[in-house]
């Protein structure tokens, strides 16, 4: 077999390793289970019970067995990703920022899938804070392969609070693609867990029912469940605390397609970080929180009470949530259904939070304008007026401080992800600000979001909303660092 090379894509390549980074198909050397002495860090099939049924669902479970990781300060993540779910699947690691070719994403061509039977080994220095993990491939993420990533630091061993993650889904019985195939108002979805951004196969029509809040579309789908930590508040996980205890929580919105509201009650709590990144505190009982963000939040448990934190679905009476409770505490019966329909999930609290740590201040070098749009019928999310099957990638010189001016002319909002950086939130509808340094910021129906990002992590890196629906239905792409040949 021959193999024909052209002066361009000599250049090219050649470009990219003198820039330090593998070229995108080179992806990662499959390790042989008996070669590598690893951690493990197991994807497999799981059954877990919901509304008092059986569901067989998806697990990433660590070497402790349990859903998840906790890291030490400074320890770096060295794992050996085994997958045993009789699915090829790629696991993405939210909120990190480790090499291109160790993102966890198939779709930019550094990475391909991990089939069943294989392990992938991932090393790569941490950014501490509460992040997850979640599959890249299709659908799955909606299968609930997502995990909570916890990466603590030494003043978080110093701070006197007990730890509590709280990790978020939405839960459907049925397929992933069948749920797909409501949304398109479709009859069947071609069931190859492959299904790619803005590809998507059309059949005879379905009647679909959105859910509404004034002209606001919120939601696509009516979920069976809500889990806080895989279960519901018929069954609700039960904290216990240390006697009159502070506690962080770490919340996480794992959520394929389901933005909460995080419900304190009476009690007030201070919000501590976003995304993982230390903000200044914030004060308050109610706080939003869109697909793909945590929240660290302080709350004071009194001696002998009890405190349920709820998670409310916007624009629905429907919640979940966990209870913490100090020794002695009577708890009562939750209701799954709160008394009133939630509002929209908003950027109050976005307008409220200051980076501790902000970007160091610099002109910017470049400002690109990102326009979010799309309809639902057909189908169709776009960015820059462009699915991800024809996308035009968004180009960067290493070393630049760019802004990302993003406008949504849609009416949903959506939560932007960008990959391998954060970023701070400079201006919400127009009016500047010094807000939280983070990776997933909400920008509503019909407003805007400023944000700013250092160019300093070569590669190609995916840009996207992480509502899983609008990324399926095309509203993706990527930011591309220019190589000097």
């Amino acid at each position: 077999m021959s193999l024909t090379l052209s002066r361009r894509g000599f250049l090219s390549g050649a470009a990219v390793a003198a820039a330090g980074i593998a070229a995108p198909g080179a992806g990662l050397t499959q390790v042989p289970p008996t070669q590598c002495f690893a951690p493990r860090l197991l994807v497999e099939r799981r059954q877990i019970e919901v509304n008092r049924k059986a569901a067989s669902v998806f697990g990433l479970s660590g070497p402790d067995g349990r859903q998840g990781l906790v890291l030490g300060p400074d320890e770096p993540f060295l794992f050996d990703l085994m997958n045993r779910s009789g699915a090829a699947t790629i696991v993405h690691w939210h909120g990190q920022t480790p090499p291109t070719m160790q993102d966890g994403v198939v779709e930019t061509g550094y990475e391909g899938p991990i089939e069943n039977g294989e392990n992938h080994l991932y090393d790569f220095a941490t950014r501490p804070g509460t992040h997850w993990m979640h599959s890249h491939l299709g659908l799955q993420e909606q299968a609930l392969l997502a995990a909570p990533l916890i990466i603590r630091t030494a003043e978080d061993l110093a701070l006197d609070a007990q730890e509590v993650t709280l990790f978020l889904h939405d839960f459907s019985f049925k397929d992933p693609e069948e749920l797909m195939a409501s949304i398109l108002g479709v009859t069947a979805l071609r069931p190859s867990g492959m299904a790619m951004p803005g590809l998507c196969d059309n059949a005879t029509p379905l009647p679909v029912r959105p859910i509404t809040a004034g002209d606001v579309y919120l939601n696509h789908i009516d979920y069976d469940a809500y889990l806080a930590n895989d279960r519901t508040l018929d069954d609700p996980e039960m904290v216990r605390t240390e006697r009159g205890g502070r506690v962080r929580l770490r919340v996480i919105n794992g959520a394929s397609g389901t933005a909460f509201w995080i419900d304190l009650g009476e009690a007030k709590g201070q919000v501590i970080a976003a995304d993982g990144n230390p903000v200044k505190p914030v004060a308050g009982s109610r706080f939003s929180l869109a697909q793909g963000q945590r929240l660290d939040i302080l709350v004071d448990l009194p001696p002998g009470t009890s405190l349920p934190v709820l998670a409310q679905r916007e624009g629905d009476r429907q919640r979940t949530g966990i209870v913490l409770a100090s020794p002695g505490a009577a708890i009562a019966r939750i209701s799954p259904l709160a008394e009133d329909n939630a509002a929209p999930v908003d950027l109050s609290l976005e307008a409220r939070l200051e980076a501790v740590t902000p970007l160091p201040v610099k002109k910017p070098d470049t400002k690109r304008q990102i326009a979010l749009a799309g309809t639902m019928t057909p189908f169709l999310w776009t960015i820059n007026d462009r699915l991800w099957a024809d996308r035009k990638p968004i180009r960067v010189d290493r070393g630049e401080r760019v802004l990302f001016e993003i406008g949504n002319a849609s009416l949903m909002a959506h939560a932007m992800h960008l990959h391998g950086h954060v970023f701070q939130v400079v201006a919400l509808n127009g009016q500047p600000l010094a807000g939280a340094v983070r990776d997933t910021v909400l920008v509503p129906a019909l407003g805007s979001v400023m944000i700013a990002f250092d160019a300093d992590n070569l590669g190609r890196w995916l840009f996207h909303c992480h509502n899983l629906w609008h990324m399926a239905g095309g509203m993706m792409t990527e930011l591309d660092y220019k190589y000097a040949a």
